[in-house]
């Protein structure tokens, strides 16, 4: 059964990204809203974002909230922060495989690949 899962990883403190706030869309017709979601402590969603029936082929996007997440544990950060929201859209092809989208951050850069 495939799904689609993220984790994110803070490079700068070479620790799990505990707490980002992640927002999943569904592209295809549209900019729909599919879930909002808080990163535990060991930086992964206590579920899939997708699976089974409801992870399907099409056009994703999913929204990282790093700016927040920064802020909140060096508040010293200089405003506006250089990585804020970052976007990241994908294409899903064969939702029978797992898609793993991870983020590695930092208040200067990210990021990302497709995993296993």
């Amino acid at each position: 059964m495939g799904r689609l899962t993220t984790h994110v990883l803070d490079t700068a403190r070479g620790k799990p990204g505990a707490g980002l706030a992640i927002t999943l869309f569904r592209l295809d017709g549209g900019r729909r809203e599919l879930l909002r979601t808080l990163t535990n402590q060991d930086g992964r969603c206590d579920a899939p974002l997708l699976e089974g029936a409801a992870f399907e082929q099409g056009r994703y996007e999913i929204v990282f909230a790093a700016g927040d997440y920064f802020r909140a544990q060096d508040p010293g950060l200089p405003e506006p922060p250089f990585v804020d929201e970052v976007v990241l859209r994908f294409g899903v092809a064969d939702p029978a495989q797992h898609y793993h989208v991870p983020l590695l951050v930092s208040p200067w850069s990210y990021s990302t690949y497709r995993g296993s």
